[in-house]
C-alpha cells in the first residue's frame, strides 16, 4: 500500500469524521462522534491506528487548553451577587454604615454580685434595680437564695445600681460596662434604716396659762435675794398680762415687806429731816410722814403698773434686752419711761406711765402740805419719769446679775432673748434700735 495515498486517505477520512463533530459550545470544545471514530478506526491497521490515536490525544489537548484559557462572565457575576447580598449594610447609606457599624461591635454584657446584711449573712429578697446613666435602660431582679443577683444581656456603658430591703437603708452603686464583659460586682452590704422622728414644738397652749405661770416666775424674783423685781421680764416672746394678773402683780409689789419697810425708811428720813413740817414730829408726824408715802407708792403703782394699762393695753413690764451695742441698750433703758409693748406685742408710746405718774403726783398732792400745787404736779411727775429711765439703767446694766431667780432661768431659757418665737416676729420688727 502507498503510504502517502493512504495517509492521504486517512486524514480525509479523519477529517470528514471529525470536522462536523468538533465546535465550541460555551468556549470549550466538544468532540463527538465517539462510535464512528472507533468504528472506522478498527478497520485500519496498528500503526495507523496508533497515529490516529496520538492525533486524537493531540486535539483533545489542545481543546482542553482553549477550555482553561477562556473567561468565564456568567459565574463570576454569581459570586458578585453572592457576596453583595452577604454584607449587612450593603442597602445601607456610607453614613449610616459608620453609625451601624460600633453597635454591631459593642457586645452586650452581664452584671452579677451579692447582697450581705449587718452581719455578713446574706440577704434574700433584697430588690436591686439596675439604671443606665442615660435613663433609657432599666431593668429590676431580686437577690437568691445565695444572695446573689444577676442581669444579663446589658447595654455597654455607665450604669447605676439600687438596692433596698425592708429595713435598711437604700445603697446605691455605679459603675461601667465594657462591651461583652461579665462585671462582678463587690459585695454590697445593707446598711440600717436611720429612723427620723419629727417632734412638732408648735402644740397650742392657752396664752392665759403661760401669762399665769411667768408671773409666777416673775414674782420670784429678787435682787440681792430679797429686794423684790417683779416688774422684768427675761423673756423677749413674754405673754401679755391679763386685767387680773396686772392686779396681781401691782398688789403684790405694793404689799411686799420689803416695799413697806422701805417705805417705813424713807419717812423716818423725811422725819429726821424735818420734811414736810406741817405734819409735826413724834408718833404722830411720822405716822403722817408714812401714811402719806405709802399712799404715794399704791397710788403710782396701781396707775401706771394696773388701771392705766388694763384700759389702754398694754404691758408695764420692763423688756431686758440684754443684746446688741451699749448704745441701743442704754437707748432701751431711757425710753422705758415713754415706750412701752403693747398687749399685740407691738412697740408704742407709754401713756400708761405718763398718766401713771402725773395723776399719782396729783393724788399725792391732795395730802402732801404744798403752796403751788400745779407746779409740785409738774415737777413730781417729771421727777418720777426720770425715776422709771433710771430704773431702766438698773435692770438693763446691774439688776440681773444680782438677781439669782433670773439667773437659773435664763439657763433654761437662754435662747428665748435671742431667738424671739415667730408669734412676736411683727412685734420685734417694729421694734425701735
Amino acid at each position: 500500500m502507498d503510504f502517502n495515498r493512504y495517509r492521504a486517505q486517512t486524514s480525509l477520512t479523519v477529517g470528514k469524521l471529525f470536522l462536523p463533530s468538533l465546535r465550541m459550545k460555551g468556549g470549550v470544545l466538544v468532540l463527538r462522534a465517539r462510535g464512528i471514530l472507533t468504528t472506522k478506526i478498527g478497520s485500519f491497521s496498528k500503526a495507523y491506528r496508533r497515529w490516529l490515536v496520538r492525533f486524537a490525544m493531540v486535539l483533545l489537548s489542545c481543546g482542553s487548553t482553549v477550555n482553561a484559557q477562556s473567561p468565564m462572565p456568567a459565574e463570576t457575576g454569581s459570586e458578585t451577587s453572592i457576596e453583595g447580598s452577604s454584607s449587612p449594610y450593603a442597602n445601607n447609606s456610607p453614613k449610616e454604615t459608620q453609625e451601624l457599624a460600633p453597635r454591631a461591635a459593642a457586645k452586650p454584657g452581664s452584671i452579677v454580685g451579692t447582697i450581705l446584711d449587718q452581719s455578713g449573712a446574706v440577704s434574700v429578697g433584697t430588690v436591686v434595680r439596675l439604671t443606665s446613666e442615660d435613663k433609657s435602660f432599666s431593668r429590676e431582679v431580686v437577690s437568691g437564695d445565695n444572695g446573689q443577683f444577676y442581669f444579663s444581656n446589658i447595654p455597654p456603658g455607665q450604669f447605676e445600681l439600687s438596692v433596698n430591703s425592708t429595713g435598711f437603708g437604700n445603697e446605691l452603686y455605679s459603675g461601667e460596662l465594657a462591651p461583652g464583659q461579665t462585671y462582678l460586682v463587690p459585695a454590697i452590704v445593707l446598711s440600717i434604716a436611720t429612723v427620723v422622728t419629727a417632734v412638732d414644738v408648735n402644740v397650742s397652749v392657752d396664752p392665759l396659762q403661760v401669762a399665769a405661770e411667768e408671773v409666777k416666775e416673775q414674782e420670784q424674783q429678787r435682787v440681792l435675794g430679797f429686794i423684790p423685781n417683779f416688774y422684768v421680764t427675761y423673756r423677749a416672746d413674754a405673754a401679755p398680762l391679763t386685767t387680773k394678773l396686772k392686779f396681781q402683780l401691782a398688789w403684790k409689789s405694793s404689799t411686799d415687806p420689803v416695799t413697806i419697810f422701805g417705805t417705813a425708811f424713807l419717812a423716818g428720813l423725811q422725819q429726821a429731816g424735818d420734811q414736810y413740817s406741817e405734819f409735826g414730829q413724834g408718833a404722830q408726824g411720822y405716822g403722817k410722814r408714812f401714811g402719806a408715802a405709802y399712799a404715794d407708792v399704791l397710788a403710782s403703782t396701781f396707775l401706771s403698773a394696773a388701771v392705766f394699762p388694763s384700759l389702754l393695753r398694754q404691758d408695764p413690764r420692763y423688756f431686758y434686752k440684754g443684746t446688741g451695742s451699749a448704745r441701743s441698750r442704754v437707748l432701751r433703758a431711757v425710753d422705758n419711761s415713754v415706750i412701752c409693748k403693747g398687749d399685740n406685742g407691738r412697740w408704742q408710746i407709754n401713756y400708761s406711765n405718763i398718766a401713771g405718774s402725773f395723776g399719782g403726783a396729783a393724788i399725792a398732792s391732795t395730802y402732801y402740805p404744798t403752796k403751788n400745787q400745779a407746779s409740785v404736779i409738774l415737777s413730781n411727775g417729771l421727777i418720777r419719769l426720770g425715776e422709771s429711765s433710771l430704773a431702766g439703767i438698773f435692770q438693763e446694766f446691774v439688776a440681773r446679775r444680782l438677781t439669782k431667780q433670773s439667773k437659773r432661768r435664763a439657763v433654761a431659757h437662754s435662747d428665748s432673748t435671742e431667738a424671739p418665737s415667730t408669734q412676736n416676729n411683727a412685734a420685734l420688727s417694729s421694734k425701735r434700735p
